[in-house]
């Protein structure tokens, strides 16, 4: 585990042509609006001189709006760099958090690890 930015633990894994970065909730004295989370995690890709990225947010209990908005900057990055990110693991209730705020046509979603880097989405009915 490293700290990623000031409250933010992840682990961090390269695979060919990938980054995987696994978000853990912070401290509840973290004050997430604080926090440069896309700032941080484009250091990484540029570090790591790729821009293809999943983001692992199984562990995460709560996608507050502060949170949302740094994926949205991110996701618009990456893109601009001709690169891909993609979530998996993400609650039904935070997926729903997405769609109110009408973000998540901006994303792709995926159950595992696996399925993201392969591009596969499950057929779900709505």
């Amino acid at each position: 585990m490293i700290e990623l930015a000031p409250g933010w633990q992840v682990s961090l894994e390269r695979g060919p042509d990938w980054l995987f970065i696994h978000l853990v909730d912070p401290p509840l004295h973290v004050v997430a609006n604080d926090i440069p989370l896309a700032d941080a995690i484009w250091q990484l890709l540029e570090q790591e001189f790729t821009y293809r990225l999943v983001l692992e947010l199984d562990e995460l209990a709560l996608l507050p709006s502060c949170l949302i908005g740094e994926l949205a900057l991110l996701q618009k990055r990456i893109s601009t760099a001709g690169g891909l990110l993609r979530i998996c693991g993400l609650s039904d209730s935070n997926r729903d958090a997405l769609r109110v705020s009408k973000l998540d046509a901006r994303f792709s979603f995926h159950s595992t690890r696996d399925e993201a880097v392969m591009g596969y989405r499950p057929n779900k009915p709505r």
